[in-house]
């Protein structure tokens, strides 16, 4: 018992938060060869070592999502988990783009009275950030190169082990996808949700080309426009929801998201309003949100490293802001799911649910007593 209550005896804040190793690890290089060092070097440290800590966060958040997810039955209790902890590293990647607006109250000529001591350190040679990446999905081949090199030759030899195993794991993107796979409702008895998904686009297609041609507001040439562009979306329709072709987008690398879990998304999002669907539309929501945010911040920090040195190039020998700048759309993890947005129709074209497929998605249990 004495043993028990010593280990959980009383602690001071300070030693609980480590505070001394923390508050001791902003190391000023410029203090070690100016005589007055570089006031604004303090808040650079400062700044990125707190990204590094909500980093931790975030690859802490993750790992626990997609350990979920591995699982062949995702318990329902488990899936409000699942979402909140994703909310959390939304409302963190809110604080990392904020924190750039801080990073921006420092001038460039401040920055340049200490840049020179930073050479050849870089944030892309953020382990964490690596992380991060790896465990949402982002795939080698679709990494821009760093200088002629893979993203992972900046690291040391156990850390690009570490990398290479992390992009072989299960990451959220292929958690989801297996999840969505396996959603339950695509074919129940004589309704088949493509089929009757893709009468609906007709009739829709149909009904807006009839009011472009009827229409007292266009001229012809207008009338003409809109037709070709409403068939250019048809065409789009035809191609997304043709298994063939599709397939052929895939071998492109146009799109990545297997076509069985595309359909199961898009049955989410167009039916997001009934009850059994609320959390599985939410989730979709949360990724999306992770993915852009993720981009902006891309943007915003390209947009300072432009305000800090211009044309510059990075500290770590990157082209700075052509590089950073690239990175924000090709370096996008889940833009399949942003595409579903494309193929939504309104909710008044949307195929009528049988009785009992619209009993199960809204929680419908028998009153029919057993005695």
């Amino acid at each position: 018992m004495e043993a028990a209550n010593e280990k959980y005896s009383t602690i001071h804040y300070r030693n609980y938060l480590q505070l001394d190793k923390i508050l001791s690890a902003q190391t000023l290089r410029s203090s070690e060869v100016e005589e007055k060092p570089a006031h604004e070097e303090m808040l650079f440290i400062i700044v990125h070592q707190v990204y590094e800590l909500w980093f931790k966060q975030i690859i802490h958040e993750l790992e626990s999502v997609v350990e979920m997810f591995r699982q062949d039955k995702i318990d329902e209790s488990n899936m409000g988990t699942c979402i909140g902890r994703l909310e959390r590293v939304i409302d963190i990647q809110k604080i990392l783009i904020e924190q750039i607006g801080i990073m921006e109250t420092m001038t460039p000529l401040d920055f340049l009275d200490f840049r020179k001591y930073l050479f050849p350190a870089s944030g892309f040679q953020s382990f964490q950030f690596r992380k991060v990446e790896n465990l949402l999905g982002l795939e080698s081949t679709q990494r821009m190169t760093y200088n002629g090199c893979p993203y992972s030759s900046v690291f040391s030899e156990d850390r690009q082990a570490m990398l290479k195993k992390l992009e072989d794991d299960t990451s959220l993107f292929e958690a989801v996808e297996d999840w969505l796979e396996r959603t339950p409702f695509l074919k129940i008895g004589d309704f088949n949700f493509l089929e009757e998904y893709k009468k609906s686009v007709e009739r829709m297609l149909q009904f807006e080309k009839k009011a472009i041609n009827e229409s007292n507001y266009l001229t012809d040439e207008e009338k003409h426009m809109r037709v070709n562009m409403l068939e250019g979306t048809d065409n789009y329709f035809n191609i997304i929801l043709d298994p063939d072709k599709y397939k052929e987008l895939q071998n492109k690398g146009e799109v990545r998201m297997s076509y069985k879990s595309m359909i199961a998304a898009l049955l989410i999002n167009l039916y997001r309003d009934e009850p059994l669907l609320h959390l599985p539309f939410k989730l979709l929501t949360c990724i999306i949100e992770i993915d852009d945010h993720l981009t902006t911040w891309r943007y915003r920090h390209a947009q300072m490293v432009l305000r800090m040195l211009g044309n510059k190039m990075g500290t770590g020998g990157s082209s700075g802001h052509d590089y950073l700048n690239a990175t924000a759309q090709k370096h996008m993890i889940f833009k399949d799911l942003h595409s579903i947005s494309t193929l939504l129709i309104p909710r008044s074209e949307l195929p009528v649910l049988p009785t009992e497929l619209k009993r199960k998605l809204s929680f419908y249990y028998s009153n029919i007593s057993n005695n």
